[in-house]
């Protein structure tokens, strides 16, 4: 449970560091292959740990798979306030 709870923190922390919804100090392209690596290291980490039935590193996963999770929810969610704040101005104008 603990390297659960562990590994969502560490996802999370990535996440936050280099930018949820935007770029920190890098282009969108180097932004884009920093989300690509850690994708594919995680799916590396996942075959790795299904194939050893390492036990504590399948925990960690499933944390971070929920720090993840927790991530493009944020993202999504500022996506879906940009989306509305847009629409009200449309229907300003238009008024």
């Amino acid at each position: 449970m603990i390297y659960a709870l562990i590994g969502a923190v560490v996802m999370l922390v990535v996440l936050v560091g280099i930018g949820i919804n935007q770029p920190r100090g890098t282009s969108i392209k180097t932004w884009c292959y920093g989300y690509l690596a850690i994708a594919l290291v995680f799916d590396g980490l996942v075959i790795l740990a299904l194939v050893s039935r390492y036990d504590d590193l399948i925990q960690t996963l499933l944390g971070l798979s929920a720090g993840a999770a927790t991530g493009l929810a944020i993202h999504v969610t500022h996506h879906i306030s940009e989306e509305e704040k847009h629409n009200e101005k449309s229907e300003t104008k238009s008024q």
